[in-house]
């Protein structure tokens, strides 16, 4: 009995001491950014900049920080790695938006926490703004538009709203352009067509200025070369035939000659 306590005792104290340095030696480390503890967007704008602080919460010794830009690693200083780190993300742009800033922590960088900026901007629209065609092609007016909040796309005509035809208007639209095509221009879609873009921001609108000219009568290029072809051989066979001619005369020529010899 004495030797079974004694067992039951030492398992006890061993239980012990696992429950009083296992909460110390298991507690995860936890990133935080600006405070929060989840991954978040960070509306922003334009222009502006934004302070993005990482820092590690619940370590027992120093950890060392890491900053990625998407996939690139942001060079740190040595100051700035420890326990806390910073960047500073100036003069955002529209091409910012969607890019993502991570924190991660050195010696398990599958502990991380990250910023996805949301940059908003009213709607940025560029394009072949003057076109020429000839009547009877088709022609495609593209409209490069970038906007976030995504903004409503309209195509208008000399200041009205174009009035689309299935057989001879066709309209695609991406995340990036909106396009339309015109199958078989005629004269009459001779104008100014305007691209609007109408968000909550904004509305914006770019002029296409569409020039439809005559169809060029084109000249008929084979029975111009078959034509040369016939005149050709006219010439070739007059030339040889001539040349027989000639030839018999000078025959006719030589015989009396010989007769009188005789």
């Amino acid at each position: 009995m004495a030797w079974k306590s004694s067992v039951i005792m030492q398992m006890g104290r061993f239980l012990l001491l696992v429950i009083l340095f296992l909460p110390r030696e298991m507690t995860s480390s936890v990133l935080t950014v600006n405070g929060k503890t989840e991954n978040y967007i960070l509306d922003t704008t334009p222009g502006s900049q934004a302070s993005l602080i990482c820092a590690v919460q619940n370590h027992t010794r120093e950890e060392e920080l890491l900053w990625y830009r998407e996939e690139g690693r942001v060079d740190l200083k040595s100051g700035n790695k420890i326990n806390s780190s910073s960047v500073c993300v100036s003069s955002i742009s529209e091409n910012d938006n969607g890019i993502s800033f991570t924190c991660r922590l050195g010696r398990d960088q599958s502990v991380s926490i990250s910023v996805v900026l949301n940059v908003t901007f009213p709607p940025l629209l560029s394009g072949n703004d003057f076109q020429t065609v000839e009547e009877g092609s088709n022609v495609k007016l593209v409209c490069s538009v970038k906007a976030n909040p995504q903004a409503q796309m309209m195509w208008y005509k000399n200041s009205s709203l174009l009035d689309l035809e299935k057989s001879h208007h066709q309209i695609q639209q991406t995340s990036e352009s909106f396009q339309l095509s015109i199958i078989k221009v005629e004269k009459s879609d001779n104008g100014t067509y305007s691209c609007i873009a109408k968000s909550s921001l904004k509305t914006e609108s770019l002029d296409f200025h569409l020039i439809v000219k005559d169809k060029t009568v084109g000249v008929p290029i084979e029975p111009i070369i078959a034509a040369c072809v016939v005149i050709f051989l006219t010439l070739c066979f007059g030339l040889i035939a001539r040349r027989k001619k000639i030839m018999k005369l000078c025959m006719k020529d030589k015989d009396p000659h010989s007769e009188t010899a005789l």
